[in-house]
């Protein structure tokens, strides 16, 4: 049997017979013939190594696994397509009708099941966005797209529509795939008809043009819908259940609206179990189909809530909802029936488990940083920011007892210290962490004020209470410096100083109308309703749209040619977007000269001094590593490790992983 690391413990018999916290949330669902354990699903996450031929790897098979063992009520498998004649090659893209792929889905099956989830495949097709992300551009650039209709795309490439016998050939592949998927195992079947792939292509009036049985009216538009359906249920016979995406919305200019998202369930609902509601085009609105950090919490709550009034089938809802108490409150109040979740199993595989144990508080929360859709894109890897298990899910990943207990001193509290800390301690070694200031957290400590980073602030609380259930011996007000390491004798040492703001030596930085980014949380009150943002990297941008939301006018000042070049490939949009949006006003290829009473002197690229207006400042031009801590304590244990921004100022991310893994090595 595979093994993880785990934080889940098995609840105790006390435990189990106490009052369960969240009763509609842990309730089982009864989909078709299938009873499902709880409310919580793994909704459709793509996998890890995907063969060539489109079969799944023992890494993604662990991937899903680690789902079920955290307690899912269901995991599902994504994305498997249909049709390649017509939905050709697509990078992440499982194909069940290729040599040996059953034994693969077959083994997926088998590993989900073993742990009580109810094992769901995703069947999808691309349309005209097929080969979305595809990294072989030639090969992409060679492929026929085919859509509703003919057309060009909103990016110039051309689009062929369907014929008739292409859509009836379509409507029996899914029907072959889902036999195919039940004869594997798999126990549902989800049919995604949102986000702007092809079901939902036809429904929308945006995509949609054709004359024909299939388009104009929405009977006309849910037919091939209603036909996919019929197919699978035929394929699998009464009782099986089955799903379906929608998008409650479209979110772009001539799509659909929430109204008649309702009159689309309504006229699909007699061939499905479960209506999923999402939200959005993908192609056209990443940042709503998954949701960003600006978006509010349970964003698409009350999309799922007016389809249910119009439907009497149940309903699933997803986005940014990743605290157990809303979820609850989602269910009891009829809002809907069951809570998908997509990122925040990769943070937290485990958080239905420890909502069904009344562990809530031990949940770890997605930060909604887009790293791992960002890593999918350019590395082509499956990892999450703040869980380095995600992607090493085969690997062996419980911690095993080290071989001898040793002593390790943990030099910073911030959250790669912290880490390290927590799971040296797992471990079974003697730790003492050490942070000179009066609180642990380091720079996560920063984001308590912002609303929309709140989460951060968190997962530095989440792992300081690790700390202490694992024992670790706290000390703050304590800085490590060689004779303080020399004192303490360690086995291990594990420097994690952090970084320091850098302050850029201009005339009026030390003014009282400066406040660096860092101290912010400290100091938020003395900003006042006009500001200037001295750096436009991402902290700097992010604090901007965070005054800008509480009614100042905000400018930044960044140096370089563009703004947030430090923010992973799927934040920037969003951050971009959110900057737009509040108007805050961007002086890019400006450097701060001066700081007056009246705002920022800046010199622009031409060499002209022109003066950005602004009562206060945040200086937030980076961040330094504290290299001189850091050298100094190079040789003051047999075990040394530097981690995380002594290292370079980088990310939480590699804080983390860096931190997991020095204590792996001790």
């Amino acid at each position: 049997m595979l093994q993880y690391q785990t934080t889940h413990k098995m609840a105790s018999k006390e435990e189990f017979y106490m009052e369960m916290r969240f009763p509609h949330l842990c309730s089982p669902i009864r989909l078709g013939s299938v009873t499902f354990r709880n409310r919580m699903f793994s909704a459709p996450t793509s996998g890890t190594d995907i063969t060539p031929d489109y079969c799944i790897g023992p890494k993604t098979t662990a991937y899903y696994e680690l789902k079920a063992k955290g307690g899912a009520g269901a995991v599902t498998i994504s994305p498997v397509k249909v049709h390649p004649l017509t939905n050709q090659a697509q990078a992440f893209q499982l194909d069940l009708k290729t040599v040996g792929s059953l034994a693969s889905f077959t083994y997926t099956a088998d590993a989900i099941k073993r742990h009580g989830a109810v094992p769901s495949m995703l069947l999808s097709h691309g349309g005209q966005f097929a080969g979305a992300y595809m990294t072989d551009k030639e090969k992409l650039d060679s492929m026929v797209q085919y859509g509703s209709v003919d057309c060009t795309r909103y990016d110039g490439v051309p689009v062929r529509g369907l014929t008739h016998e292409q859509i009836a050939d379509i409507v029996k592949a899914y029907g072959e795939t889902a036999a195919l998927a039940k004869r594997a195992g798999f126990e549902m079947i989800t049919v995604h008809g949102g986000h702007g792939w092809l079901l939902n292509q036809f429904f929308s009036p945006y995509f949609n043009k054709r004359t024909d049985e299939y388009g104009g009216s929405l009977e006309n538009r849910v037919r091939l819908a209603r036909e996919v359906l019929t197919s699978i249920r035929n394929a699998v016979g009464p009782g099986f259940p089955i799903e379906i995406r929608i998008s409650g919305y479209e979110g772009i200019e001539g799509g659909y609206e929430v109204d008649e998202a309702c009159r689309i369930a309504e006229a699909i609902q007699d061939k499905v179990d479960l209506i999923h509601v999402s939200a959005g085009s993908h192609r056209l609105g990443f940042h709503i189909t998954h949701p960003s950090m600006f978006a509010e919490h349970g964003c698409n709550v009350h999309l799922a809530a007016e389809v249910k009034k119009h439907v009497s089938v149940p309903v699933a809802t997803l986005g940014a909802i990743n605290d157990p108490v809303m979820m609850e409150e989602i269910i009891a109040s009829g809002k809907a029936d069951v809570i998908e979740m997509g990122r925040e199993l990769l943070a937290d595989p485990f958080l239905p488990a420890k909502v069904m144990a009344n562990r809530s508080e031990d949940i770890v929360k997605c930060l909604r940083c887009f790293t791992c859709m960002a890593e999918r894109v350019v590395t082509a890897t499956r990892r999450c920011a703040i869980n380095p298990m995600i992607g090493h899910e085969l690997e062996g990943m419980e911690l095993q007892p080290a071989p001898k207990a040793r002593k390790v001193l943990v030099a910073g509290g911030g959250v790669g210290g912290m880490e390290a800390a927590v799971t040296a301690a797992k471990r079974g070694h003697k730790v003492v962490l050490c942070e000179k200031s009066d609180a642990l957290g380091g720079i996560l400590k920063s984001e308590q004020i912002i609303p929309f980073k709140r989460e951060m602030y968190e997962l530095g609380l989440s792992l300081a209470r690790q700390m202490k259930q694992e024992g670790v011996e706290i000390r703050l007000n304590t800085e490590v410096t060689p004779e303080y390491a020399e004192a303490e004798k360690p086995d291990a040492l594990i420097i994690a100083v952090g970084s320091t703001p850098i302050i850029p030596p201009i005339p009026g930085i030390d003014g009282d109308q400066v406040v660096v980014v860092n101290n912010y949380y400290l100091e938020h009150e003395k900003v006042g309703d006009n500001v200037v943002v001295l750096g436009g990297g991402l902290a700097g941008c992010e604090c901007a749209v965070h005054l800008a939301r509480e009614g100042k006018t905000v400018h930044i000042v960044e140096m370089r040619d563009d703004v947030a070049v430090d923010a992973n490939v799927r934040h920037r949009p969003a951050l971009m977007n959110e900057l737009k949006k509040q108007n805050v006003q961007i002086h890019t290829g400006c450097t701060g000269k001066e700081i007056t009473k009246e705002g920022v002197l800046c010199e622009d690229a031409s060499g002209t001094v022109v003066l950005v207006p602004g009562e206060s400042v945040i200086c937030a031009v980076g961040q330094r590593a504290r290299r001189d801590a850091a050298d100094s304590l190079l040789n003051c244990a047999p075990m040394v490790r530097q981690i995380g921004d002594c290292v370079r100022p980088s990310n939480i991310t590699n804080a983390v992983y860096q931190g997991y893994h020095a204590a792996l090595d001790i």
